[in-house]
């Protein structure tokens, strides 16, 4: 079964298409194009580079091209698809080395583009000095700017996930670090009560958080860089560099030129085995929108996870198999500095969007046993619907060995369980590892005799 198959991006969801469509039909003609110089890395592992936790930048390449060209890929690195043909089946190219320009035809493609850095409509964003932290090729530059030696006030804007990242990375660096966000708590994916934590966290790390105040424009100096941060208040944050931590959004840009339909969320429409409404053409990763098991709804989540999975669904059913991709739940996890922060399944705002009524269940505790060297304090918040105890959601804030807990409770909600079920499961214990009653049994407790009350007062 011979055919020829095009891969639009080079890392996780098309590495993922490409290997698994190849291994499966070895007379597959594989072509993948990738407008960086790299194939196949932890875009999330960035900030621990830029912060000297991870040595070096080949360190975060999981498959360089060299690699993939053994395997009978035929990988064109500094080659941006500008075009898409669905009706002549071919896509139109361009080498940023020599300018060249071509077509390549194919029988199947995969559209696996990622995601870019979302940027406000203010002036002067667009600036030199103004960075976004997306790709190997963005985190590169940005370390090179922060290895100058002109870099000694950061203002990052957004308070997600990768922007409390890159302001630690900074901050790891010895530099002056501001984070504005026009919400009233950093990852506005959490509860109030848990975000709150997080803003003592960034604080405790000598991180300036300017919050509910967003930012008007960036002024320009004489040089054409980025000089400063104008807030919506009217305050101005002087900067040497700006960086971008608001998220990303889908790169769907080809997909709507070449009429390749979008879903409600933004993101590329497809089905369970990764095909767009376009015949012959498949979509992986970040650019796509995936169907959220609790609330129903189709949502964007830039995760390298579940880039991987979906474009492995992808290159088995190009292949000749069959898989789907069941979807997600909204796991997440992150760090600031020594705090760890996660969560899965849906927050109480997510929950009332979806139409559900709910109880909830906050508990302190610590990650061992009290009396063992190294306890430190997690805060466990459970979610669980009224009546049937079904757990929505979790959220957990501690410090080392604290937030991975939150891989059992995304078992859980996974499999639909009940947070008195939750209550008896068999889990580890040992003084270095847990108190004897976990954290996790503690909350379920507790959330089961919330939802016990919630039924008795009907």
């Amino acid at each position: 079964m011979a055919g020829r198959l095009v891969v639009i991006g080079g890392d996780a969801a098309g590495g993922s298409a490409a290997s698994q469509a190849k291994k499966r039909n070895p007379s597959l003609d594989v072509v993948m194009f990738e407008r960086g110089r790299a194939t196949s890395y932890s875009a999330c592992g960035i900030p621990y580079w830029i912060n000297g936790a991870v040595d070096a930048e080949s360190d975060l390449i999981t498959r360089a091209p060299e690699q993939h060209r053994a395997n009978g890929i035929d990988v064109r690195i500094r080659t941006e698809v500008i075009g898409i043909d669905v009706e002549e089946r071919t896509v139109r190219w361009r080498s940023h080395e020599t300018g060249e320009e071509g077509t390549e035809p194919y029988d199947d493609l995969v559209y696996a583009t990622g995601s870019v850095p979302a940027r406000p409509p203010v002036p002067g964003i667009d600036a030199a000095g103004v960075y976004g932290v997306q790709t190997l090729d963005d985190g590169v530059a940005l370390r090179a700017e922060l290895d100058s030696g002109r870099v000694q006030r950061v203002v990052v804007v957004g308070g997600g996930y990768i922007g409390l990242e890159i302001a630690e990375a900074c901050r790891v660096r010895g530099l002056e670090v501001t984070v504005v966000d026009m919400s009233a708590q950093p990852v506005g994916t959490f509860d109030p009560d848990i975000g709150s934590f997080i803003a003592d966290a960034v604080r405790g790390e000598g991180i300036e958080l300017v919050l509910s105040d967003g930012v008007a424009s960036v002024d320009v100096g004489s040089d054409g860089r980025a000089c400063a941060v104008v807030r919506a208040s009217g305050r101005r944050l002087p900067a040497d560099l700006v960086v971008l931590g608001l998220g990303v959004r889908p790169n769907v840009a080809l997909a709507r030129e070449a009429g390749i339909p979008l879903g409600t969320s933004g993101g590329v429409a497809v089905d369970a085995q990764m095909r767009t409404q376009v015949p012959g053409v498949w979509a992986a990763g970040d650019c796509v929108e995936s169907w959220h098991r609790l609330s129903g709804q189709r949502v964007v989540v830039a995760l390298g996870t579940h880039a991987n999975k979906q474009g492995r669904v992808a290159g088995i059913n190009i292949g000749g198999g069959y898989a789907t991709f069941p979807g997600v739940i909204g796991t997440a996890i992150t760090k600031v500095c020594d705090t760890e922060v996660a969560r899965t399944g849906l927050s109480t705002r997510e929950a009332e969007g979806a139409g559900y009524s709910f109880v909830t269940a906050v508990v302190d505790s610590t990650t061992r046993a009290g009396y063992f060297p190294g306890a430190t304090p997690i805060r466990l918040k459970m979610i669980a619907e009224r009546r049937s105890g079904r757990l929505l959601g979790a959220q957990i804030v501690g410090k080392q060995a604290a937030a991975k807990r939150i891989d059992a409770l995304a078992v859980c909600i996974w499999n639909e369980m009940t947070v008195d079920e939750i209550l008896s499961l068999d889990l580890s214990y040992a003084p270095p590892f847990a108190p004897v009653w976990d954290p996790v049994l503690i909350a379920a407790r507790k959330a089961f005799d919330a939802v016990e009350d919630d039924v008795r007062s009907l």
